[in-house]
């Protein structure tokens, strides 16, 4: 096995916030490729959100970004396990990351399973009834419809979109790396955004 300098692990611990241990581990199974060793980290952490995506969140805190100019502000609830966690520094910044996101995007739900049948459905007729107008062969406007879809999720839906601080993760690749790192399940629970006048 390969000795992992020092620097390399500081390195990686700086890009990603993740302990020591887990690092030099990442950067040992990568053979000192920082950017595999950060692949793997995400993999670890996705494959330890999904193991805790059962337990219960009753804890937490509401919190309230008001964006600069205080014409636009976001009420949010994100729950975690224990109040211990909930007032870590980690978790603070996670509530006002997924704020900021929800001031910066307007999403309408948290997740898919939010979206009513019939929301979903017109979205469909209107995706289809536009690939019929452009002539598209009938084999493939399933197709086309469901990565219109897809694309349409990823605006509406809080937790599938792209991340505003880091575009290559999605919102909730960012709460699966705190669930990693804290070793606590992590939902939002709702939020609401006001703007002046609206």
């Amino acid at each position: 096995m390969m000795e992992i300098d020092a620097k390399l692990v500081k390195e990686l611990r700086d890009k990603t916030g993740a302990g020591v241990l887990n690092c030099k581990k990442a950067l040992e199974k990568s053979d000192g490729d920082i950017n595999k060793a950060i692949d793997y980290l995400r993999e670890q952490g996705m494959a330890q959100a999904a193991k805790k995506a059962s337990r219960i969140t009753k804890e937490g805190i509401i919190y309230s970004y008001i964006h600069p100019g205080e014409k636009l502000g976001v009420l949010v609830e994100v729950n975690c396990e224990t109040d211990f966690v909930a007032r870590t520094e980690d978790f603070k910044s996670l509530v006002k990351d997924i704020a900021m996101q929800i001031a910066a995007t307007n999403p309408l739900v948290v997740n898919r399973a939010e979206l009513k049948e019939e929301v979903i459905q017109k979205e469909k007729d209107i995706y289809k009834a536009q690939a019929k107008s452009e002539n598209k062969p009938e084999k493939i406007i399933d197709r086309i419809v469901q990565g219109k879809l897809g694309k349409y999720f990823q605006e509406v839906c809080l937790l599938e979109q792209p991340f505003i601080k880091d575009e290559d993760r999605t919102v909730l690749e960012r709460i699966n790396e705190t669930i990693a790192k804290l070793g606590e399940n992590i939902t939002v629970k709702k939020f609401t955004r006001f703007r002046l006048g609206e």
